[in-house]
């Protein structure tokens, strides 16, 4: 997984002061007025089976990767400069047509190197958009607007709604990877049109969007349709997507799929997002703020109808969990945490970072979520993948159709009426007060939600505990009232030197039937040679260690 871009980040902080994402959009009462959107050769028929046509023709040809080298005077851009380039409001497609949408371009620089075509449709007709550098302010960054070409390229766009003519509601920008905001206004993790071998021990390949057709909406419409062209040396794709802004932004998604050869993996839905450290695991926790994530688990509605619950996690090596399914109801990466006092950052407000729910649609058949945790000891990198795999692989010549709903919100569009696991704490076992005579490690859960209003402090709930090695002892589940739930404690005994890590799984029931959703986690032993330290002890050598 690479490095989240430093600007993707900073935007993220922008955005919380109420300044758009991307090179910040501004009227500016410069010497060169604003044109226009510009429009390139004549109008041709579109639709989406056309541009799925032309997704497979192109797969049929040697992939031909796009040129990437900036004019030497934008190539020079650092980030603040790049970053004061203003995009002209009043050069938006739409400005002036009292629509409830308005598109604004990006421009290259920085490292967004690669252009990538636009398109406007308009009753059927589709006609390409062209760069001009009147549409942008230079004033600011040193460039001189004869250094930039005419034929220059955008760099992606972000859509603005007409409730909020300033702030952006999404934006898509380099390779396939697009984000989006729900109430709160927050931008957070992102999405991929698709993921090709992550997670492999070799280097992942990025699949790129190389043009985009927005599509003009009706005049009362809250829906916006945009069109996206994907290449990259293993597929190529078409795309539609169907968005509508609201509390929660709603994006319906078609994706066709092209193989040029077989693909030992491919991600569908791909989400990406960060997780440094939490309350479940402080391996890197030397900042001051208690936590920092844009996301703190992953979860799963299976087609079993099982809900999951699996805490993020920073591990030390770059992990790999599959869970296998057929026909997926739902998966995405949660921020579940929303309470201020856990983050105490008001730059970045991780608490407003939004959730994304896939929703599948259609039978999507036997294969796995993964799960790919990366380690990290910076916020700027994005080390957190989570996507679909079919079981079967993409073969040369195939066409694969994929739909689903992509919900960014606050919380997840379906109830399980299950309780949820509201923390995850760890620490060393045993009893206090008695020396300990081996080494075990302490598993604290507490659930919320559900049935749990409804029982009595006596009722028999009983916590269901297993794990793939060690021993499970010192087993507990008890009334949490101050959060109105329970609360699951357990130790791990180890009971063999190996390091690898321990697949845990626990919920709990009242007389045979579940309150809660599964709770999994995947805990690394130490090694053999610090199990037998005093905790003090411990934390002072991992401390080090990092």
């Amino acid at each position: 997984m690479r490095r989240r871009e430093m600007m993707q980040r900073a935007a993220a902080a922008l955005c919380a002061a109420g300044i758009p994402f991307g090179p910040l959009v501004r009227a500016a009462a410069a010497a060169a007025p604003a044109a226009g959107v510009r429009r390139l050769g004549k109008p041709e028929p579109f639709d989406y089976a056309k541009l799925k046509g032309q997704a497979r023709q192109l797969s049929t040809a040697g992939y031909k990767p796009r040129p990437d080298a900036l004019p030497p005077a934008i190539a020079a851009l650092n980030w603040d400069r790049w970053q004061s380039i203003r995009f002209r409001n009043e050069a938006s497609l739409w400005a002036a047509d009292h629509l409830r949408y308005q598109v604004r371009f990006f421009h290259l620089g920085f490292t967004i190197k690669k252009p990538v075509r636009m398109f406007l449709i308009e009753n059927g007709q589709v006609q390409e958009l062209g760069f001009d550098r009147n549409m942008f302010d230079y004033s600011n960054s040193g460039l001189k607007p004869s250094e930039v070409p005419e034929t220059l390229g955008f760099a992606g766009f972000r859509l603005n709604f007409h409730t909020d003519w300033i702030r952006d509601m999404a934006a898509f920008q380099g390779a396939s990877y697009f984000r989006a905001v729900d109430g709160d206004m927050q931008y957070g993790m992102s999405q991929r049109g698709l993921a090709v071998n992550t997670g492999m021990p070799y280097p992942e390949e990025w699949p790129e969007f190389i043009a985009y057709y927005l599509e003009r909406p009706a005049k009362d419409s809250s829906q916006l349709t945009v069109y996206g062209l994907l290449d990259s040396p293993s597929l190529t794709g078409a795309y539609r997507f169907v968005i509508e802004v609201a509390d929660t932004l709603v994006m319906d998604v078609d994706a066709a799929l092209y193989p040029r050869k077989q693909i030992e993996r491919i991600g569908i839905a791909p989400g990406t997002s960060m997780f440094l450290y939490g309350e479940n695991d402080r391996r890197v926790a030397f900042d001051w703020r208690p936590q920092i994530h844009d996301s703190d688990g992953l979860q799963i509605w299976t087609g079993a109808g099982e809900w999951i619950w699996r805490p993020l996690m920073n591990p030390p090596v770059v992990r790999t969990n599959s869970f296998v399914d057929n026909n997926p109801r739902g998966f995405g990466l949660v921020q579940r945490e929303r309470q201020f006092s856990q983050y105490e950052d008001d730059g970045v407000f991780y608490e407003k970072r939004p959730t994304v729910w896939v929703e599948p649609r259609g039978h999507w058949g036997v294969g796995q979520v993964m799960l790919v945790e990366i380690p990290t000891v910076d916020e700027t990198f994005d080390n957190i993948v989570a996507f679909w795999n079919p079981a079967e692989k993409p073969q040369k010549g195939q066409e694969l159709l994929f739909g689903y709903k992509l919900y960014w919100c606050r919380e997840i569009p379906v109830s399980s009426g299950l309780a949820t696991a509201q923390a995850t704490r760890t620490g060393i076992g045993g009893i206090v007060g008695q020396k300990r005579q081996y080494f075990s490690w302490r598993f604290v859960v507490d659930f919320a939600g559900g049935d749990f209003p409804l029982l009595g402090d006596h009722a028999n709930v009983v916590p269901v505990i297993s794990a793939s090695r060690g021993t499970v002892e010192i087993t507990s589940a008890r009334p949490l009232r101050e959060i109105n739930g329970w609360r699951a404690m357990f130790d791990l005994r180890l009971t063999d030197e190996s390091v690898e890590p321990i697949n845990l799984r626990l919920f709990l029931q009242q007389d045979g039937q579940p309150l809660t959703e599964t709770w999994l986690y995947q805990y690394s032993p130490p090694p053999v040679g610090e199990r037998d330290l005093e905790p003090v002890e411990r934390h002072l050598l991992q401390s080090h260690k990092s």
